[in-house]
């Protein structure tokens, strides 16, 4: 029996397949204009990018010249890539250029269709942003793609690791910017720290066009982008806070072990407050009062420290550092760190050196990064799937784009084994049978341990021609993984390795020309050993196709159905026959979690031998439910940082966009002038309320904290004992000595000076109390937690008391400002120019928790401006040839003093 919806969809099709179909006229409108364009040259077919440009201008969109820009783009392809977009990529473009997800098998050419939209959103000069997954792509599709954007006109910048920032903003400033996902997001948040609208390198967010897009927009946005950089010495209170603790009861507080959780009683909260308030740690009378949420996540770090980590257990004292050990392999793991404190709340309990902390200075989640685009749009092979969180989280449609040619694949139902051990063996057996018959196998693991593993055991069995991938090495990787259809080609790779290349039967001929002819200049020579190469692989792809075509078998199903998807479409690429296997076992960590227990005992039952295998189509629906819980669990997780992040994202914008403004404005003059006297209406305020008699005024703090936050001595004692005075006289005659007090600071500087100082305080202080407010905010997540135990929503309260937090921020950045202005001398005009801090990226893997950036961290501000490397173009005469000199280098002008004493003192500056 049909159903109504199963009848419909057979009637009229998927609302897909309807979706697609609305493409096809403007097709036909593009294959229309394919013989006229074929007949213009070189010259007159670039001219078009000039004239579509013209009509922009004129009040054109993009929309309306989509057909002729398409059509001109497959032109420039066929002439400098010897590549026509098929019908199908020509749809994948259009879904693109609208704004939204093309769903495109391997094989299908999504790196060509991508020049479509980007070709047609470049017309705009804005900037369009192709994000890949590693610099390698960067490099490669910026390189192979480009030449088509050149053939029409258009600048390509690419922008990888080690670029200094004149480097970058050249990038930037380009039409079309290759960038990986990392360099994209660490850029945004270093300009966002610069101090003058010049260092930026970035120029908006205008359209970017995402490959990979459910690696970049899912998989690595479960963790946030962090730039950290070192915090002072707070060693003394580690210590004093570790001091506390043995002086608890065990009624003071209560451990769960289970959740490796601990918390204070009342008792114990009680006693810790009157500690701290002796040793001056306690601000007001609570310890859970919004000023003291630092010293909370403090105390409770030490008290984990003492009651949960156990020495040789967790950590070992080696020398005089803590060592973590990995609870899973007992291995110690020297380098790694506990973060948020906890490492600095060991050392301070085992007596050893406690090392400085890293404090965020800046960080940022993928979802909020990309959610800054004007347009969206993303293409990979597997995206249906996550359909519902595309759409939830980034406004984007998925579109299932058709294959040119049928999928011939055979996809085979899973095989499940009692053990892994006996899983392996089926494994080792079956690749052995595929090499002997010469048909190429990818193996796909769920790890480099298991990669290595499987790889070890082979060798043991006497099969020794094989290559083994793990996602370290991406440049190597992408030879290895072209190569992996060629007849007998045995390739164990990790499911995420080499993504982006494609697997053409009999190998890849681009590849073998780079490699064996990298040594043969143009000439006769080396046109024949081309013609030979192409002839070797028409030869090896035969013999691959007569084999049975690709072979790809994974060793486990991944918790997400995508992984899965993403390995087997490796496979049947442009109508090639192939073949996938999944094998399984009941030690899987997928089936374990999934109630293997009941199922062994029902396979015992059955019978089931040694060796033997169950393989029936309900186990993969099975599965496949069994996927869907976890994926909707993992979506749950990455939508509830995502909700946490979004208060902090909303303060981000405000502090970022009002750092703009003051860089843009010509004069903060007026800007220091009211923070001051918006200062001295809060003292006054506070110390001389409204209808209060002059003997009721606090006049000795009043002059105390005129002192202190103004630097001025002022009488306030003797005003109020005169007769007939009140608060607006006060406070009036506080207004007019420190207007005076600033008047001749400003005239013993210069005015040019003055300005220029106000505009380093503002912004310095800007930054330095967003770093603070961002520790608090991490500190405050980690304890809101515990309300959920009042009934009361950690979320909300998180959001009112962030509100808090960033209003009690805005009035200290009143009092600093104002502090500091008060106090400022300049002795000669050589002080510094402000500098950005020495900066850390990190970026965890969400699956394996390592650092993508290596052990410790990548260097950002020695990396991105290598010292001396834009010296070599620098001109005496001719600063605006000089680029970022750093302020203790010598002077490019030649005077032979330091550059803070020469051109980069205060009084060249202004």
């Amino acid at each position: 029996m049909v159903s109504f919806g199963g009848l419909a969809r057979k009637l009229l099709g998927s609302s897909n397949s309807r979706r697609v179909r609305k493409f096809e006229p403007t097709v036909k409108s593009i294959n229309a204009l394919e013989a006229e364009l074929a007949q213009l040259s070189d010259d007159q077919l670039r001219a078009r990018t000039d004239e579509f440009r013209a009509q922009i201008a004129a009040g054109k969109t993009t929309d309306d010249l989509l057909v002729p820009a398409f059509a001109t783009v497959r032109e420039a392809s066929k002439r400098a890539l010897g590549l026509r977009h098929f019908d199908v990529q020509m749809i994948g473009g259009m879904v693109l250029a609208g704004g939204a997800i093309a769903e495109m098998r391997t094989g299908e050419g999504k790196t060509l269709v991508g020049t479509l939209p980007v070709y047609l959103k470049a017309l705009e000069g804005k900037g369009v942003h192709v994000v890949t997954v590693n610099d390698y792509l960067a490099t490669r599709d910026s390189g192979q793609m480009g030449r088509v954007y050149n053939f029409l006109g258009l600048s390509v910048g690419v922008i990888v690791h080690g670029m200094n920032d004149d480097e970058r903003r050249a990038a930037y400033a380009c039409d079309i910017t290759y960038a990986t996902n990392n360099e994209l997001g660490f850029d945004y948040l270093r300009d966002n720290m610069k101090y003058e609208r010049g260092q930026m390198v970035q120029r908006g967010h205008f359209y970017a066009l995402v490959d990979e897009v459910d690696s970049i927009l899912i998989d690595e946005a479960r963790t946030p982008l962090i730039i950290s950089g070192p915090l002072d010495d707070r060693s003394d209170l580690y210590r004093t806070i570790d001091s506390f603790i043995p002086q608890l009861s065990p009624e003071d507080y209560e451990v769960d072990e289970k959740q490796r959780q601990v918390s204070f009683t009342e008792d114990g909260t009680e006693k810790l407050e009157r500690m701290l308030e002796a040793a001056g740690h306690l601000h007001g009378p609570s310890l859970y009062d919004i000023e003291n949420v630092t010293i909370v996540h403090h105390v409770n770090n030490a008290l984990k420290a003492h009651k949960l980590f156990q020495r040789d257990k967790d950590y070992i004292v080696r020398g005089d550092e803590i060592v973590i050990i990995d609870e899973f392999t007992g291995r110690m793991m020297p380098g790694r760190r506990f973060s948020e404190g906890l490492h600095q709340a060991l050392e301070a309990k085992e007596g050893v050196t406690v090392q400085p902390e890293n404090q965020t200075l800046a960080s940022i989640t993928f979802q909020n990064y990309f959610r800054m685009y004007n347009r969206l749009a993303g293409m990979t092979g597997t995206a249906a799937t996550e359909a519902a969180e595309f759409a939830d989280i980034y406004g984007l449609d998925v579109v299932e784009i058709p294959t040119n040619l049928p999928v011939v694949r055979i996809d085979e139902d899973d095989e499940v084994y009692r053990t892994a051990e006996e899983k392996f063996r089926a494994i080792a057996k079956e690749i052995k049978a595929a090499a002997e018959r010469r048909q190429p196998i990818l193996v796909g693991t769920t790890s480099i341990e298991k990669s290595e593993m499987l790889a070890e055991r082979l060798r043991k069995e006497g099969l020794k021609d094989f290559q083994v991938l793990n996602a370290r090495y991406h440049e190597q990787e992408a030879y290895i993984v072209a190569q992996a259809g060629v007849p007998g080609a045995v390739t164990i790779a990790t499911n995420m390795a080499g993504r982006g290349t494609d697997i053409q039967l009999g190998g890849n001929l681009d590849m073998r020309i780079e490699r064996e002819l990298a040594e043969v200049s143009e000439g006769p020579e080396r046109e024949a050993a081309i013609t030979a190469l192409k002839a070797d692989i028409q030869r090896l792809k035969g013999e691959a196709l007569a084999a049975g075509g690709l072979y790809v078998l994974a060793t486990e199903r991944h918790e997400s159905r995508r992984i899965d998807n993403q390995l087997r479409g490796r496979s049947g690429r442009q109508g090639d026959p192939g073949r996938s296997k999944f094998y399984l076992s009941l030690q899987d960590d997928l089936m374990r979690i999934f109630g293997s227990e009941r199922m062994d005992t029902m396979l015992t039952r059955l019978g089931l031998k040694e060796d033997e295998a169950i393989v029936h189509p309900w186990i993969n629906k099975a599965l496949e439910k069994a996927q869907k819980k976890v994926e909707a669990r993992n979506f749950d997780i990455r939508k509830n940082l995502l909700k946490y992040d979004d208060v902090m994202n909303d303060q981000r914008k405000v502090i970022f966009e009002q750092r703009l403004e003051l860089m843009d404005a010509g004069s903060l003059h007026e800007t220091v002038t009211d923070m001051r006297h918006e200062l001295i209406d809060t003292l006054v305020a506070k110390r001389m309320p409204e209808n209060a008699y002059p003997e009721q005024w606090e006049t000795a703090e009043l002059t105390e904290e005129i002192r202190e936050f103004l630097n001025l001595d002022l009488p306030i004692a003797a005003w109020a004992d005169e007769e007939g005075i009140d608060d607006q006289d006060v406070k009036k005659r506080i207004f007019e000595a420190v207007d005076k007090a600033a008047a001749d600071r400003e005239e013993r500087f210069g005015g040019d000076i003055m300005r220029y100082i106000e505009r380093s305080v503002v912004l310095q202080t800007i930054d330095a109390l967003w770093r603070e407010h961002l520790v608090n905010l991490d500190h405050l997540r980690s304890a809101v937690g515990f309300r959920g135990y009042a009934q009361r929503d950690p979320l909300n309260e998180y959001k009112s008391e962030a509100f808090e937090l960033f209003q009690v921020m805005l009035d200290q950045l009143r009092e600093r400002v104002t502090q500091q202005l008060m106090r400022v001398e300049l002795v000669r005009p050589e002080t510094d120019a402000p500098v950005l801090p020495d900066m850390e990226a990190h970026h965890i893997d969400a699956t394996t928790g390592e650092d993508e950036f290596g052990r410790g961290a990548a260097r950002l501000t020695a990396d991105f401006n290598p010292p001396g490397a834009d010296r070599l173009q620098r001109d005496p005469e001719r600063p605006e040839t000089w680029g970022e000199v750093s302020r203790n280098e010598p002077c490019p002008c030649g005077s032979g003093k330091k550059f803070k004493h020469c051109h980069g003192a205060y009084a060249q500056i202004a």
